[in-house]
């Protein structure tokens, strides 16, 4: 079994998988100061234009590790009450079956790194860290009779354009892995992206006497990764099965389902159907659901019912500590007591 496993990873790292390797930055990339370009050989696995691309852009990766590293923690996050919690995501910049494979987890783990790398280096472009970029520019829009266009807004043109540079790069360069595997991972790629364009709001500051807000300042700027995450996930429990086949005269990434429409840009789309990941099963990915924490009075994919699929759950109580009794002096700190107390939690059978 081990050597199986052992296979799987082999042929995961030369084919499908390295379209995201450079998840595995996040083992040895934050130790690396990046400002040598033989740094860029530090990860095997880059295909030639990212390796190209960081050595022109070495101050750029910085950004780009850190999208590594919040792509694996909102992933598990965001996933964190459902049978499938993105656990797997920890093994970059080595994969088990479910990202290993064309299955609609590996289509929303596509989509969020595609969207974190973008939102890392457009929100590094408005605070200075990019000596390439600066702040996004003007808004076309007119300012509205109470607010005026100014600040930092995050560069999400720039952020778009060396984000799309560098993770679309191995399905464009790759000559391993199939077509329909190529096209889906790109099209994934697009969606996380087009969420994070949609995510785009206007932010301002006040000024005025007193705080009368009787002036505001405004800019564009993104929202946060987890809300881009929420969206995703949406996107995630309603992908498309698809199918590759000839459209005319060419093929294309088609609904399984005999519906002749298009692919819309909007959704995720994925070609292997997933297990229910309730048992571990390592050929599958799956880790099971076994010993997980579960929410008794849920309704919701973290109910006890569904994340045991109904194999019941076993009961323990815990002692939590947890500040009480908080006062505030007069000028200026707070102090707090230190009060235990028990609660019941409840784990799968």
């Amino acid at each position: 079994m081990k050597y199986c496993s052992l296979v799987v990873l082999f042929l995961c790292g030369i084919s499908y998988c390295n379209a995201i390797h450079w998840l595995g930055l996040t083992v040895n990339g934050s130790s690396v100061g990046w400002n040598q370009t033989h740094h860029c050989k530090l990860l095997d696995g880059l295909v030639p234009d990212q390796l190209q691309l960081c050595r022109r852009n070495l101050e750029m990766m910085h950004s780009i590790v850190h999208a590594a590293k919040v792509t694996k923690t909102t992933c598990q996050k965001t996933f964190s009450d459902m049978r499938w919690n993105c656990s797997s995501i920890e093994d970059a910049p080595f994969f088990t079956p479910d990202l290993a494979k064309g299955t609609r987890e590996s289509a929303v783990v596509f989509a969020l790194a595609a969207a974190a790398v973008s939102h890392a280096i457009a929100r590094s472009c408005a605070s200075g860290d990019l000596p390439g970029c600066s702040c996004g520019p003007a808004p076309a829009e007119q300012p509205g009779p109470d607010f005026r266009w100014g600040g930092c807004g995050d560069n999400l043109r720039y952020g778009l354009q060396m984000g799309a540079a560098f993770v679309d790069a191995p399905m464009k360069n790759s000559r391993s892995g199939s077509q329909a595997t190529k096209l889906m991972n790109l099209h994934n790629n697009a969606v996380g992206r087009q969420v994070l364009i949609d995510s785009m709001e206007t932010k301002c500051k006040c000024h005025g006497v007193s705080g009368s807000c009787s002036v505001k300042t405004c800019w564009k700027g993104l929202q946060d990764m987890h809300d881009i995450a929420a969206e995703l996930k949406s996107k995630y429990l309603a992908a498309t099965k698809v199918i590759h086949r000839h459209v005319g005269t060419r093929k294309q990434l088609v609904p399984k389902e005999m519906d002749v429409r298009p692919v819309r840009e909007t959704e995720l789309v994925y070609l292997v159907s997933s297990p229910d990941y309730c048992a571990r099963n390592e050929k599958q990915g799956s880790y099971g659901t076994q010993d997980r924490q579960c929410n008794k009075t849920s309704n919701g994919s973290d109910s006890c019912n569904l994340m045991c699929c109904g194999r019941g759950y076993n009961a323990y109580t815990e002692k939590v500590a947890e500040r009480c009794q908080c006062k505030y002096h007069w000028c200026c700190y707070v102090t707090c007591k230190k009060c235990e107390r028990t609660v019941e939690r409840y784990v799968c059978k």
